[in-house]
């Protein structure tokens, strides 16, 4: 555990305030900055400017902020290792998914895992790639599930499996009965979208650009549930994974010529972090399962309506 002293400064460092601090605490002001003074004597170093109304770190603070924010999540892990236990019995696993693996692939996945190991507890949220990026780096996460594209070098991905975006319509929709289209198709479709938060929205604006299509967006939703009921309730498209579209009923899934709009689907975690034997077992399961999933996919005949 940390020295009460750091966890004090990294308590102001974080709100800015000795008095907001104090509150976040549960501690008196002045018992909060008698302790901070005492750190900074021990340490020779002015951590706080007090000079101007809002409370600031000096340099010399901002420095001192990264190491302490490291051991912190350093000690963090350690307990973790204390309290890991080989056998699986008992612990917790915080796993992050963005959107689109919901519907196909986290289910099975953690179906397979809670059936082999039902003691460990498990804590999962759907959020941006982007943010679970960070999370992983600040050790509030031990794995997740996103593209291929990482931005941090700090974070190991280990591919799972192949994905291919579609248009997917509702069975209603005129385009219905149609195998493929191409891509010029997406000019004068009516879109719904998941908003630009999300790495697949990314994507799929990324390959409209280098194609040179204009998309029609009309709607624009950040959960993926309210753009499939969407799609399922009027005649709006949108672009999702097959096997999101295969997952659910009365949607079609239409493939998109010449260039398909793919993706490779991996599981992250950060290289230098402590990975619990849960971690492990799950990331060797999420292989196992992926692979199933794909060989299921290539052996089941497309679910698109006969063209007319």
């Amino acid at each position: 555990m940390l020295d009460r002293r750091i966890r004090y400064f990294m308590a102001v460092a974080e709100h800015s305030s000795f008095t907001r601090a104090a509150a976040a605490l549960h501690v008196s002001q002045p018992a909060l900055s008698q302790l901070v003074r005492q750190l900074e004597e021990s340490l020779n170093a002015q951590l706080f400017d007090r000079t101007g109304k809002t409370t600031r770190l000096t340099d010399v603070g901002e420095a001192y902020l990264q190491y302490v924010r490291r051991a912190s999540q350093e000690l963090q892990e350690a307990t973790r290792v204390i309290h890991d236990v080989n056998d699986l019995s008992r612990g917790s696993l915080r796993i992050a998914v963005t959107p689109t693996f919901t519907t196909y692939l986290i289910g099975p996945l953690v179906e397979a895992f809670h059936s082999r190991y039902p003691q460990i507890t498990l804590s999962v949220q759907e959020i941006s790639q982007e943010r679970m990026e960070d999370l992983l780096q600040a050790g509030e996460l031990d794995v997740g599930i996103a593209f291929g594209d990482v931005n941090c070098p700090d974070i190991e991905a280990i591919p799972l499996l192949n994905e291919t975006l579609a248009l997917v319509v509702s069975s209603r929709h005129p385009l219905a009965k149609e195998k493929s289209v191409g891509l010029q198709t997406l000019n004068t479709e009516s879109l719904v979208l998941l908003s630009k938060e999300f790495a697949t929205r990314e994507q799929i604006d990324s390959h409209c650009r280098k194609h040179g299509i204009h998309p029609k967006v009309m709607m624009e939703a950040n959960a993926l549930g309210a753009v499939i009921e969407i799609v399922r309730r009027t005649l709006l498209s949108t672009l999702l994974p097959v096997k999101t579209a295969l997952a659910q009923e009365g949607l079609v899934a239409i493939t998109l010529e010449p260039e398909r709009l793919q993706r490779t689907v991996v599981l992250m975690r950060r290289r230098d972090a402590y990975q619990s034997v849960a971690a492990r077992v799950f990331a060797e399961l999420a292989v196992e399962v992926s692979t199933r999933l794909e060989q299921e996919t290539s052996l089941t005949p497309k679910m698109f309506p006969p063209s007319s």
